[in-house]
């Protein structure tokens, strides 16, 4: 996920203009789950500064650090004395439904969740038999199976024997997965319940899927103030205190946050999500993409399929392209992104002059300056300055 983590902890990311782990709070809390227990540690301050004690939510919200990444396994070993019973644990950056963790917590055994995938790289693949897990192949290139552990289990007390008996992974870690192996030959065995619904965020272009999912049950509301002359189709959400100027022209599903100024004459597409204190201005047009808060667009500007970081300004002329003129799939960093539109990955505080042209695909680190004038392709460090 770098850049865009390279100043938050990745469940922090926005999407629909909320953390990845709000949208998933709330579907556990819709679950009927009260209580939680965030672990946390690497920029943990802004997980419990956002979310406190959880009073906003009507939930009750604990918090152990992991100070060292040692682990999942580890991670679930802190919470011992946290839990009375059987408890769930699920990976912060994943999303799932109220429907598929309701059902979970009606079973009595350690059980994962699994899910049928088309794209297994990167993922954790099992073997099934019956009602029971029988192996997990980690991020193997030819997995035998199509079945993906979706990272949302119920455990009992049983699964800290389990962990007592994990031996450190090559990488150093505690790995619930092995864990998970020694539940599978002791006692009553894994069993695994396939769920309907998973988003699953493993890199910088999956925001845009999980933008566009989350965007598409969005309903309307207006607490800004909307001139005379404005165009909006379908669910429009703006913000407090923002203001959306004549000649703008928007198409839902968009959300655009507090404290915005949005136009005049600018052209905003379906699935875009804007953050506060965003400005989108004159003859810009931003489509299906991802404006964290503080950035600012202002001036003939085009946006495509972008995800772009805290406090950036554009610009006059600064464009990101989104699609290849071959029209084929577009590769990141030799990685298949199985896209073919996508435009630009920007971290924080980044800048451009007037007329940059930056191309499909391209990662843009923190704090770079981009030159009037130039083109940029590829991945471009932090800090960099480009003319």
């Amino acid at each position: 996920m770098r850049p865009l983590t390279s100043n938050r902890p990745k469940v922090m990311l926005p999407v629909a203009n909320r953390p990845i782990i709000e949208h998933l709070l709330i579907e556990v809390r819709e679950a009927g789950v009260e209580d939680f227990v965030f672990i946390v540690g690497y920029h943990d301050a802004q997980v419990r500064d956002y979310f406190g004690r959880g009073e906003k939510w009507g939930v009750r919200v604990a918090y152990a650090e992991q100070r060292k990444q040692l682990g999942t396994a580890d991670a679930i070993r802190m919470v011992k004395d946290e839990v009375d019973g059987n408890f769930l644990v699920i990976n912060g950056d994943v999303v799932v439904s109220r429907e598929d963790v309701r059902r979970l917590m009606g079973n009595r055994h350690n059980t994962m969740s699994v899910i049928e995938v088309k794209d297994p790289r990167g993922l954790g693949m099992v073997e099934l038999s019956e009602n029971k897990v029988l192996s997990i192949h980690e991020k193997t290139e030819k997995p035998p199976t199509l079945m993906a552990n979706a990272g949302l289990y119920l455990f009992t007390p049983e699964v800290f024997s389990a962990i007592s008996q994990t031996e450190k992974s090559p990488r150093g870690e505690y790995e619930i997965t092995d864990s998970l192996q020694i539940l599978m030959r002791t006692g009553d065995g894994l069993y695994f319940q396939e769920i309907k619904s998973w988003l699953d965020l493993s890199y910088p272009w999956d925001l845009l899927r999980a933008n566009e999912s989350m965007l598409a049950g969005m309903q309307a509301q207006n607490l800004g103030e909307v001139e005379a002359n404005v165009v909006i189709k379908g669910a429009v959400s703006v913000g407090r205190n923002s203001l959306v100027r004549s000649g703008a022209y928007i198409i839902g599903p968009v959300i655009i946050g507090e404290g915005c100024e949005i136009g005049p004459n600018c052209y905003i597409r379906p699935s875009t999500a804007i953050g506060d204190g965003c400005h989108v201005g004159a003859a810009v047009e931003v489509k299906n993409s991802i404006i964290m808060k503080g950035t600012k667009i202002p001036h003939l500007n085009y946006v495509g399929d972008s995800v772009i970081g805290e406090e950036c300004n554009l610009g006059a002329g600064t464009k990101i392209a989104n699609l290849r003129l071959d029209k084929s799939d577009i590769k990141v960093a030799g990685i298949d992104t199985r896209r073919r539109k996508l435009g630009a990955i920007i971290g924080d505080h980044v800048e451009t002059g007037i007329n940059a042209s930056i191309n499909v695909g391209s990662i843009i680190g923190n704090n770079t300056f981009i030159g009037p004038g130039a083109v940029v392709s590829g991945v471009i460090m932090p800090d960099s300055k480009l003319f």
